[in-house]
Protein backbone atom coordinates (compact mmCIF):
# COMPACT_ATOMS: atom_id res chain seq x y z
CA UNK A 1 0.00 0.00 0.00
CA UNK A 2 1.74 3.46 -0.63
CA UNK A 3 1.19 6.17 2.07
CA UNK A 4 1.59 9.54 1.79
CA UNK A 5 1.82 12.09 4.93
CA UNK A 6 -1.33 13.83 4.70
CA UNK A 7 -0.85 15.34 8.26
CA UNK A 8 1.72 18.24 6.80
CA UNK A 9 -1.53 20.32 5.46
CA UNK A 10 -4.38 19.67 7.01
CA UNK A 11 -5.16 16.49 5.37
CA UNK A 12 -4.18 17.53 2.01
CA UNK A 13 -1.33 17.31 -0.15
CA UNK A 14 -0.23 19.21 -2.96
CA UNK A 15 -0.52 18.06 -6.44
CA UNK A 16 1.04 19.27 -9.49
CA UNK A 17 0.32 18.41 -13.12
CA UNK A 18 1.95 18.01 -15.91
CA UNK A 19 1.83 17.12 -19.48
CA UNK A 20 3.13 13.41 -19.52
CA UNK A 21 4.19 14.13 -23.61
CA UNK A 22 5.79 17.70 -23.23
CA UNK A 23 6.43 18.79 -19.49
CA UNK A 24 4.61 21.33 -19.38
CA UNK A 25 2.81 22.23 -16.40
CA UNK A 26 -0.82 22.22 -16.63
CA UNK A 27 -1.84 23.30 -12.17
CA UNK A 28 -1.37 22.57 -9.34
CA UNK A 29 -4.58 21.36 -6.89
CA UNK A 30 -4.74 19.22 -3.62
CA UNK A 31 -5.84 15.69 -2.84
CA UNK A 32 -6.96 14.29 0.20
CA UNK A 33 -6.63 10.46 1.01
CA UNK A 34 -10.13 9.90 -0.96
CA UNK A 35 -9.11 11.36 -3.78
CA UNK A 36 -5.57 9.89 -3.75
CA UNK A 37 -7.12 6.72 -3.49
CA UNK A 38 -9.69 7.49 -6.35
CA UNK A 39 -6.97 8.19 -8.67
CA UNK A 40 -5.13 5.55 -7.65
CA UNK A 41 -8.22 2.82 -8.81
CA UNK A 42 -9.48 4.73 -11.95
CA UNK A 43 -6.88 6.45 -13.36
CA UNK A 44 -8.22 9.40 -13.70
CA UNK A 45 -6.89 12.89 -11.75
CA UNK A 46 -9.23 13.38 -9.06
CA UNK A 47 -8.76 16.18 -6.41
CA UNK A 48 -10.06 18.28 -3.51
CA UNK A 49 -11.82 21.06 -4.03
CA UNK A 50 -10.68 23.83 -0.80
CA UNK A 51 -13.42 25.78 -1.85
CA UNK A 52 -16.58 23.85 -2.21
CA UNK A 53 -14.76 20.84 0.47
CA UNK A 54 -15.77 17.84 -2.54
CA UNK A 55 -13.83 15.55 -4.34
CA UNK A 56 -13.87 16.18 -8.23
CA UNK A 57 -13.07 14.31 -11.09
CA UNK A 58 -11.42 16.72 -13.32
CA UNK A 59 -12.97 16.72 -16.58
CA UNK A 60 -16.38 15.70 -15.32
CA UNK A 61 -18.23 18.52 -15.86
CA UNK A 62 -16.22 20.33 -19.52
CA UNK A 63 -14.68 16.72 -20.75
CA UNK A 64 -10.94 18.22 -20.12
CA UNK A 65 -10.11 15.07 -17.83
CA UNK A 66 -6.70 13.88 -16.92
CA UNK A 67 -6.04 10.39 -17.86
CA UNK A 68 -3.33 9.71 -15.13
CA UNK A 69 0.41 8.12 -17.26
CA UNK A 70 2.56 8.59 -14.38
CA UNK A 71 2.81 9.29 -10.59
CA UNK A 72 6.18 10.43 -8.84
CA UNK A 73 6.17 11.29 -4.88
CA UNK A 74 8.44 13.73 -3.53
CA UNK A 75 10.94 13.19 -0.84
CA UNK A 76 8.95 13.95 2.39
CA UNK A 77 6.12 11.72 0.85
CA UNK A 78 3.89 14.92 1.21
CA UNK A 79 3.61 16.14 -2.63
CA UNK A 80 2.56 14.29 -5.74
CA UNK A 81 3.42 15.09 -9.23
CA UNK A 82 1.00 13.72 -11.69
CA UNK A 83 1.84 13.27 -15.65
CA UNK A 84 -1.17 13.29 -17.36
CA UNK A 85 -2.74 12.82 -20.61
CA UNK A 86 -4.83 16.36 -20.84
CA UNK A 87 -8.22 15.06 -23.09
CA UNK A 88 -9.70 17.94 -24.38
CA UNK A 89 -7.16 20.67 -24.53
CA UNK A 90 -7.68 22.63 -21.34
CA UNK A 91 -6.52 22.23 -18.12
CA UNK A 92 -7.57 25.50 -16.74
CA UNK A 93 -11.20 26.28 -16.31
CA UNK A 94 -10.76 29.53 -17.31
CA UNK A 95 -10.22 28.22 -20.85
CA UNK A 96 -6.36 27.76 -20.93
CA UNK A 97 -4.64 24.77 -21.60
CA UNK A 98 -2.32 25.70 -18.35
CA UNK A 99 -3.82 27.35 -15.34
CA UNK A 100 -0.42 29.29 -15.40
CA UNK A 101 -0.97 31.74 -18.20
CA UNK A 102 -0.05 35.01 -16.77
CA UNK A 103 3.82 36.13 -17.56
CA UNK A 104 5.15 38.82 -15.20
CA UNK A 105 6.79 40.92 -17.32
CA UNK A 106 8.54 44.28 -15.84
CA UNK A 107 5.67 45.76 -13.39
CA UNK A 108 2.99 43.71 -15.67
CA UNK A 109 0.89 41.33 -16.46
CA UNK A 110 0.80 39.65 -19.80
CA UNK A 111 -1.65 37.09 -20.87
CA UNK A 112 0.16 34.44 -22.95
CA UNK A 113 -1.85 32.62 -25.73
CA UNK A 114 -5.80 32.11 -25.45
CA UNK A 115 -8.81 29.97 -24.10
CA UNK A 116 -9.60 27.30 -25.91
CA UNK A 117 -12.97 27.86 -24.75
CA UNK A 118 -15.18 30.23 -22.61
CA UNK A 119 -15.52 29.10 -19.35
CA UNK A 120 -19.26 31.17 -19.17
CA UNK A 121 -20.32 28.83 -22.08
CA UNK A 122 -18.93 25.51 -21.29
CA UNK A 123 -20.26 25.25 -18.07
CA UNK A 124 -23.91 26.71 -18.37
CA UNK A 125 -26.10 24.23 -17.23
Amino acid sequence: MIKLDFNKLGGLVPTIVQDYKTGDVLMLAFMNEESWEMTLSSGLATYYSRSRQTLWVKGKTSGNIQIVKEIRIDCDDDTVLLKVEQVGGAACHMGYRSCFFKKIEGDSVNIIGKPLFNPKEKYKQ
